[in-house]
């Protein structure tokens, strides 16, 4: 491959062409978008009101709304389908293998942090009490409210309804489901 002289002479006249239309572009965008001047006033003035006092609201604590009057009639067969989202980190099956979180069979009335061969955060393990209606909704409802520090990262089932039938679900995961409590 040669180059001539003449290739290197245009190829030079192309690079100064180009480079005296960018600065040519670069000066006439800035005569024509940079201001030249302040302005004396505002064209539009804004005027901000001085600031007032706020009330403070002090919020309801976020806790569960009680299950306990859903219960005698929860549907179980919705519970189920709430807990579908629990299968992936829970069994649910008499002697089954415990996974990321315990197995689940028998945990009404069980000892919080009671199922055999799985490693409790503190936060549980140091509890101790039963998981008795309320303290399963209370968990349910929000599993770090319930027990800061716990590792599990779920956030909790919000609904009452939806919560109520999963309690209701667990409670039939037993050889003899632990009695309703009275209303």
């Amino acid at each position: 491959m040669n180059i001539s002289a003449d290739d290197i002479i245009q190829g030079a006249a192309a690079l100064l062409i180009s480079a005296t239309v960018v600065l040519f572009a670069f000066v006439l965008g800035n005569a024509l978008y940079a201001p030249e001047s302040e302005l004396a006033e505002n064209a539009y003035p804004i005027e901000i009101p001085a600031p007032t006092a706020v009330a403070v609201v002090e919020e309801a604590p976020d806790v569960a709304e009680p299950i306990a009057p859903l219960l005698a009639s929860a549907d179980i067969d919705a519970g189920m389908r709430v807990a579908r989202a629990c299968g992936a980190c829970h069994n649910f099956v008499e002697g089954g293998a415990n996974k990321v979180g315990p197995n689940l069979w028998n945990i009404v009335g069980a000892p919080i942090a009671g199922v055999d061969g799985f490693r409790y955060s503190n936060a549980l393990s140091g509890m101790g009490g039963v998981w008795t209606f309320d303290a399963l909704n209370d968990w349910l409802y929000n599993p770090r409210a319930f027990a800061a520090g716990t590792s599990m990262a779920y956030r909790g089932v919000k609904d009452t309804q939806d919560r109520a039938n999963l309690v209701a679900y667990l409670r039939s995961l037993a050889a003899t489901p632990a009695p309703l409590p009275a209303e």
